[in-house]
């Protein structure tokens, strides 16, 4: 993450900056207008003049559907059709901007790099040159469709009434000063964004679960993450296969508990305790835990599911 951009919210906004976390001190009452910086999100840019067609062979989305105006969610996956990360692919005018974790950035891009032999492709890491922001306003009622993308000056994104922003360092403090000061933003935690994503079904991945799922588990074919037409690319069989010839086993959901907010991987049980799931992802938000967990489908009951390690505290499923 950029010093310039980390200087800027700690000595003008009293920013908390901890690993993929930043906080804030609670200095205004809450407008419904938030704004986030997202640490836990980072840039990888894929360029070049073979940027395109290499990326078309390796990712579950097509290529030939991103325009400037619209950006899509998307997946990386192994020749097992096993997601290695989910990622939002921007196209601008000089390449494509993979936004992925932060924590599973270097990983891809070194996967990447093996497949690019003589293609006329370069992989960069942008955490330094290019800062996220998140917005929310609830005062404004979502229209726009989902990834509908806007380029002037910086790039936002429309993810499902929310947005991302993204720009260089010193935009992203004039945007970010402009929005708090003028417009009535409020400075949330990077967490409780990480909790809205949660309860709007975006499962991001992480060193711990990536490489564990397809596709369809995560409900990529829901978000449009998850072409069927494009032709070959890493891993398509196994999804094309799941797609045509059946159904996958097991899918997201979203879940609430009263329990210690577990970890990732954690097991999710049934009432005779037996392991039908596992967590993706949780995050708590005053009192509240929300987690996405990946269940079996089966005829089994999932009106009595329990966290493994917390048997006494059951585990609802939200109606998103």
């Amino acid at each position: 993450m950029n010093s310039n951009w980390t200087d800027f919210l700690r000595t003008g906004y009293g920013a908390t900056v901890t690993g993929t976390d930043i906080s804030f001190p609670e200095t205004m009452p809450d407008s419904g207008k938030q704004i986030y910086a997202l640490s836990g999100l980072a840039v990888l840019t894929v360029a070049g003049k073979d940027a395109g067609q290499f990326l078309q062979g390796q990712i579950t989305c097509n290529i030939n559907d991103l325009t400037e105006q619209q950006s899509s969610f998307g997946a990386l996956c192994n020749p097992k059709g096993q997601v290695i990360t989910t990622f939002l692919l921007i196209k601008t005018a000089a390449a494509f901007w993979m936004v992925l974790p932060d924590t599973v950035l270097d990983a891809v891009k070194n996967r990447l790099q093996k497949y690019i032999l003589r293609s006329a492709v370069t992989l960069t890491d942008s955490r330094d040159a290019l800062c996220i922001i998140g917005l929310c306003d609830s005062t404004i009622p979502p229209a726009a469709p989902l990834f509908e993308t806007s380029q002037n000056g910086l790039i936002r994104v429309n993810f499902g009434g929310r947005y991302l922003v993204i720009a260089e360092p010193d935009t992203a403090i004039g945007f970010w000063s402009g929005q708090v000061g003028t417009q009535g933003f409020v400075a949330e935690s990077s967490a409780h964004w990480r909790y809205l994503d949660i309860m709007a079904g975006i499962p991001w991945l992480s060193t711990e679960t990536s490489e564990q799922f397809i596709p369809q588990m995560l409900n990529l074919d829901n978000l449009g993450a998850i072409s069927f037409t494009k032709g070959c690319y890493t891993g398509q069989e196994i999804v094309a296969r799941t797609h045509y010839l059946g159904k996958a086993k097991r899918a997201l959901f979203v879940a609430e508990c009263a329990a210690p907010m577990p970890a990732e991987n954690a097991i999710v049980s049934d009432d005779a305790g037996q392991a039908i799931g596992k967590v993706l992802l949780a995050e708590q938000h005053e009192g509240h835990c929300k987690m996405l967990i990946v269940l079996q489908l089966s005829d089994k009951n999932h009106d009595q599911l329990k966290l493994h390690d917390h048997p006494n505290h059951p585990l609802t499923l939200v109606n998103t």
